[in-house]
């Protein structure tokens, strides 16, 4: 196996790391610690705020 084939491969386990830990990442980002959706406590708390007015 030749050098460039074996930096082709590690190339591809990084890219496919790197993609996985980032789609991972920006998911757990939109849940809290409680496993609630954070766009749609906010929305539910502007509503709230908007029908005591």
């Amino acid at each position: 196996m030749k050098i460039g084939d074996i930096f082709y491969i590690v190339a591809m386990i990084v890219f496919a790391w790197l993609t996985f830990a980032i789609i991972r990442g920006n998911f757990q980002r939109k849940f809290d610690d409680d496993g609630h959706r954070l766009d749609l406590i906010d929305e539910d708390n502007q509503n709230k705020g908007q029908n005591a007015k």
